[in-house]
């Protein structure tokens, strides 16, 4: 847009609201409703063409507002509400994709009365087609299924003006040609059609010469274009547990949330329980699983519930997850295309994207045909070595002393002392002393609990439709954003802050799954009493270092201590752990202490009352998770 007087260059033009684009009250009421505030490039490019009835070919990377391109030109102008009938049909690659569209096309229409009606295959076909007879004005589904409608005759296409797919180049990958071939001959011959793809094969081409009346090309960014904002690299693996150096690359580059590829469905559940093994959140997603739990593990993937979701090219289809950090190839794709699309998912609204690709000796050739297609060029990194995993481990702990310090009241006399100690030539060998006999005091467990802690942190929630547009805001080359994204480090940082402040005390059911809770103890009088009483007087947990501990500190040779399997991410309370202990007789005397982990809980008692201890948790279910409980071993 060419402006009179153009802003001096070091200030950048502010985003265009939605007064750039011609709607109607009733539409500019539900987007204001919805939250979106700016119109992405897409929006603004599709809106008129589209609104005087003219036949489109889009290109747009995933997840660049393509839903609300279509449907704002849908509900505002291309649909009648007075007519009962359904006037406009949408096409997705899979049942998600559908769903979602749907939602948001209901939203945009609903001060006009628009009804949508979602026909999907897994789903009642008497309750899609009530939906159909109660007056749905737009159809949005799934080939297969759309098909079935339109051959029993539940679907009458007489009234269909538009036509629209979204993401095209995944239908036909998909294998769906020929149904759309079946449902484009059966539609009225003058109709509209909207071509949404965020590549351009020449079957996309031929596609649309063939059913479309002279049609307009737009294009605005593919995922090519996404992909080349997202920093690749590649780990070559020669030999070894392919598995094993994935879980190893996952502990060094710790991906705040992430999608795993795999090209085979057994591959997704190995990997996903090996990375549940190891302590991380993950679960897997194929197409063998069914309907209501790939809904459960969507929904816990948006949430912020589940950090890692392993999926096949075919079940991550269609899936908009815009707060995605990383997208890993555990498996290297068989075409240039797919690993485009994957890579896609990350690096939105402005956000930072990684793609990291593990290839072995088969997988070189594709890897050089992505570099002559689409000229992304990864860089290769080394698997990680044992000084790398070292330095995660020193990170790991360095967060935890940040985070254990985060909100304490300093004194300004102790500031000054420690800006004194930092100058003096000293200053690192008595940090390292002092360092040592906190880390003794704490037990010697302070290594495993860091890393507990960062496998356990997951992602936070997608924010509603009230805060933000359900696809984000596209990253192009052509129409830079006004603000540069922040640097991955600076931004995790605000978010692991935010998620420490949002934190608060939640009392669960112990008897009674339940969701996992953010809560977390008070701090405690023992909080620096050692969990393990292995560490001895002048022995340290770390090899080449000597630590005194406080002979007040040790653990009481009568009592021994039992592990737990639940901490507070299942909302655990020392007091709902002594009310368990009380069911079989054990009084709060006999106890010495309860320590309550992030996914583990350690529980001193006298050794004497042992077996009752662990028959008191063992097959309880707290949070959802059934308790195991053994006796805690030594170091």
């Amino acid at each position: 847009m060419n402006e009179p007087n153009p802003p001096p260059a070091e200030s950048a033009a502010p985003d265009p609201t939605f007064d750039v684009i011609p709607l109607g009250p009733d539409v500019r009421r539900a987007i204001d409703a919805m939250g979106y505030h700016h119109p992405t490039p897409v929006q603004r490019a599709v809106f008129e063409p589209a609104a005087e009835g003219r036949s489109l070919v889009v290109q747009a990377r995933t997840g660049t507002g393509k839903t609300a391109a279509f449907g704002l030109p849908l509900v505002d102008r291309l649909v009648r509400p007075s007519g009962k009938t359904v006037q406009a049909m949408v096409l997705c690659p899979t049942r998600e994709l559908a769903l979602q569209v749907g939602r948001e096309i209901e939203l945009l229409g609903k001060f006009r009365g628009i009804k949508v009606a979602a026909i999907y295959g897994g789903a009642s076909m008497s309750k899609q087609i009530d939906a159909i007879q109660a007056g749905a004005q737009i159809v949005v589904g799934t080939p297969g299924r759309v098909l079935d409608h339109l051959r029993q005759k539940t679907l009458d296409p007489a009234a269909i003006r538009v036509l629209v797919l979204d993401e095209a180049d995944e239908m036909l990958s998909m294998g769906f040609a020929r149904e759309l071939h079946a449902i484009l001959e059966t539609l009225p011959k003058n109709r509209q059609g909207l071509f949404f793809s965020a590549t351009l094969p020449p079957d996309i081409e031929r596609l649309a010469q063939t059913h479309l009346r002279d049609p307009e090309l737009i294009t605005l960014s593919s995922d090519q274009v996404g992909a080349l904002e997202v920093a690749h690299y590649v780990y070559v693996l020669r030999e070894g547990d392919k598995i094993a150096q994935l879980i190893r690359i996952i502990e060094v580059e710790d991906p705040e949330s992430a999608i795993i590829f795999c090209n085979t469905r057994d591959e997704t559940q190995r990997v996903a329980e090996a990375l549940k093994a190891r302590g991380f959140d993950a679960d897997w997603l194929n197409g063998d699983l069914p309907q209501n739990d790939r809904e459960r593990v969507m929904s816990a993937t948006r949430e912020g519930r589940l950090r890692f979701l392993v999926a096949t090219d075919v079940a991550a289809r269609g899936i908009d997850i815009s707060h995605l950090t990383h997208v890993i190839n555990h498996d290297f794709p068989d075409t240039a295309e797919q690993y485009v699309h994957r890579t896609g998912r990350t690096g939105r609204a402005g956000r930072t994207g990684t793609a990291i690709a593990i290839v072995g000796p088969k997988d070189i050739g594709n890897l050089y045909l992505l570099r002559l297609t689409y000229k992304i060029r990864p860089i290769e990194k080394q698997l990680p070595s044992e000084g790398e995993l070292k330095t995660r481990a020193e990170r790991d702990l360095l967060q935890l002393f940040v985070d254990a310090f985060a909100g304490r009241a300093v004194h300004p006399d102790d500031l000054s002392l420690a800006r004194r100690l930092l100058t003096h030539s000293d200053a690192e060998r008595i940090v390292a002393c002092l360092l040592r006999d906190h880390l003794g005091a704490r037990g010697g467990d302070a290594a495993t609990e860091a890393a507990e802690a960062r496998r356990a942190r997951n992602p936070l929630p997608e924010r509603g439709a009230a805060a933000e547009p359900p696809r984000a805001a596209p990253v192009v080359r052509s129409e830079p954003s006004a603000t540069s994204a922040r640097p991955a480090q600076a931004e995790r940082a605000q978010r692991r802050e935010q998620d420490v402040r949002a934190r608060e005390p939640k009392r669960v059911e112990v008897v009674a799954p339940a969701a996992p809770s953010r809560w977390e103890p008070p701090e405690e009088p023992d909080d620096d009493v050692p969990i393990l009483e292995s560490t001895r007087q002048g022995e340290s947990r770390l090899p080449g270092i000597t630590v005194s501990e406080p002979p007040e500190l040790k653990t009481e040779p009568a009592f021994v201590q039992v592990f737990v399997n639940v901490g507070t991410r299942e909302g655990v309370r020392a007091s709902d752990l002594q009310k368990m202990l009380g069911a079989q007789g054990i009084a709060p005397e006999d106890t010495n202490g309860i320590r309550i982990r992030d996914r583990m809980t350690f529980v001193g008692v006298r050794k004497a009352l042992l077996e009752r201890t662990l028959a008191a948790f063992s097959g309880q279910v707290i949070g959802g998770r059934t308790v195991v409980a053994e006796l805690a071993r030594g170091r």
